[in-house]
């Protein structure tokens, strides 16, 4: 890594450091959108996309909401030509959606451009060339003033050329392409001399595009940069700024946020940050961005499932499990603690403003993108916790355990994901909770109960309950009459006095309705300790509360007694 000395910095600082950028905290409302997805995304792919993938991506595009969408090179291929030709002979583009194509500053490429635009109701014609001092001083090897010509040239010709196609309504843009790499008073300069050949208004404004074709500099600096030609552009309020980030630092979303703060107005991108290198800015990213911050952010990403299916689809690309806001992983919480804290916040969330979301861990609503909690959030490995298990218990089954049952639970459910190296889906952690815990009538069941009341002799008003019982032990039948002061109790008292002799304690009970319909299931839940204090959970379900409470006995006995087996005493 010695290396390192090779290195320097290539970027230039502007001549001012007061700015005004950093004293904003958030993005308060959303630039214009133009995809760069069929052109630039394009060019990047291994395999470019057919003209049928070409057609569905465009109409998907327009489908979530770009109103501009740079459609290509068409000067410079014939697949792009035919591409876009497609597009307006087919009447393919909306009436409120523009496109936008590319191209150099040679008279044949701009008068090709023009050909391929003919029938167009609008379209955005998009001069660019490279203005960098690397570029100037190794590949061009000409002067700032022999640079500036080819703008300026450019310009004169796109304006002189366009007066001959009346019929569409142009709007011009303008890249110093690699404006990273270019001092930025000589950006500036060459900027004003094309401003002033295409005489924008703010009825009828140009775009200045500032690319950071190669990441250069810490986000910071690129808005330095951004601010310092958003205040000393001709015309002004004539002209749209624009930004098209790229991620060689993985930093080209801050560079865009940081920009928009520092005066963009317009962003250039595409869906996941497809793009050469290491990609363009991530459009889906920055607007979800903003949508978390309570800004509207004009694109619809309310199916994101779609999103990350259709731009696989059409690119053969993958998206990252873990990229911000659409990956398949985003929203699972494996961590305990974390698990926990969710189960809590949706908790507090329903009880207090479900209009509001605040959720820890979950800085947007899973919903919002066409996500579900059940399989996407709270999800069971070795190193979840109680409150995840319980959560998804009660969530998708409706059993609401006991919080003094809730570790038992969750470390049986750690144990057996680690011993399975697997995760645990829904329905296998309530299969394996519902063995285990559930209507367990074995060795010991009460198949029949019958209960009466009758006022005990010792004090007046003081109840007494008794029971008839059918009590099968193993491949054994035994019917038994108790009291008690409740049905349980007689129950309990019953089944005290058999040859197994039953020893316990009651330790807590609980119940509750499965769901809220008037015919639901009840579920009940009991602990109790045997004389050594270990302690045993048994639930309990029937239409009948008290009935339910009586599984519950006979289930945590049962699960006390696997130790004892008590059929062989």
């Amino acid at each position: 890594m010695k290396n390192f000395e090779k290195y320097s910095i290539g970027y230039f600082n502007p001549p001012v450091n007061d700015y005004d950028w950093m004293k904003k905290d958030h993005i308060t409302e959303a630039p214009r959108w133009c995809s760069v997805d069929l052109r630039d995304g394009n060019q990047a792919l291994i395999v470019p996309m057919s003209l049928e993938e070409k057609l569905e991506f465009f109409k998907y595009l327009c489908d979530i909401g770009f109103k501009e969408i740079e459609v290509g090179f068409p000067a410079a291929s014939e697949t792009e030509f035919v591409f876009l030709r497609t597009l307006i002979e087919h009447d393919l583009i909306p009436d409120d959606v523009t496109v936008q194509v590319l191209t150099q500053s040679r008279r044949h490429i701009i008068e090709k451009t023009f050909e391929s635009l003919v029938g167009a109701k609008h379209a955005v014609v998009h001069l660019y060339n490279s203005t960098s001092f690397a570029q100037r001083q190794q590949v061009f090897r000409q002067s700032k003033e022999e640079i500036k010509k080819i703008a300026t040239d450019g310009a004169e010709l796109i304006k002189e050329i366009a007066a001959g196609y009346p019929d569409t309504d142009f709007q011009y843009e303008y890249s110093p392409e690699s404006f990273t790499g270019t001092e930025p008073e000589y950006a500036l300069e060459v900027c004003n001399a094309v401003i002033d050949i295409w005489e924008p208004t703010p009825d009828h404004p140009m775009i200045i595009n500032l690319p950071a074709t190669v990441e250069m500099s810490m986000p910071h600096v690129f808005a330095n940069q951004v601010e310092y030609m958003s205040k000393n552009f001709h015309r002004r309020d004539s002209v749209i700024l624009s930004l098209h980030p790229h991620n060689d630092r993985g930093t080209g979303v801050a560079d865009a946020e940081l920009g928009i703060l520092a005066g963009g107005q317009r962003i250039e991108g595409t869906l996941f940050g497809n793009g050469e290198r290491t990609g363009n800015v991530d459009i889906v990213t920055l607007a979800m961005n903003m949508f978390t911050h309570g800004v509207d952010p004009k694109l619809d990403f309310s199916d994101m499932p779609e999103a990350v299916d259709k731009f696989e689809q059409f690119t053969d690309m993958t998206v990252d499990p873990r990229r911000p806001y659409c990956g398949s992983l985003v929203f699972a919480a494996f961590s305990g603690s974390h698990q926990d804290a969710i189960a809590k916040g949706m908790k507090w969330r329903q009880e207090t403003d479900p209009n509001r979301w605040t959720v820890p861990y979950l800085p947007i609503d899973p919903h919002d993108v066409g996500r579900r909690y059940d399989g996407d959030v709270i999800r069971i490995n070795s190193q979840s916790g109680k409150g995840g298990v319980a959560y998804i218990i009660e969530r998708d089954h409706g059993f609401d355990i006991p919080k003094a049952m809730r570790s038992e639970v969750g470390y049986m459910m750690k144990g057996i994901s680690d011993h399975r190296h697997e995760e645990l889906s829904s329905d296998e952690i309530f299969d394996i909770f519902s063995k285990e815990y559930i209507n367990y009538f074995s060795p010991l069941d009460i198949t029949d109960a019958s209960f009466n009341y009758f006022s005990s002799t010792k004090e007046e008003g003081d109840d007494t309950v008794g029971v008839r019982m059918r009590v099968v032990i193993g491949d054994k039948v035994y019917n038994i009459e108790s009291e008690g002061n409740g049905r349980l109790d007689a129950v309990s008292n019953g089944l005290k006095r058999t040859e197994f002799n039953f020893d316990y304690n009651f330790i807590t009970y609980k119940e509750h309705a499965i769901s809220a319909e008037s015919n639901s299931k009840a579920a009940a839940y009991i602990c109790i300790a045997d004389k050594e204090g270990n302690e045993f959970w048994g639930v309990g379900t029937q239409n009948d509360i008290t009935l339910a409470a009586v599984n519950a006995l006979v289930s945590a006995l049962n699960r006390m007694n696997k130790k004892d087996h008590i059929v062989n005493k």
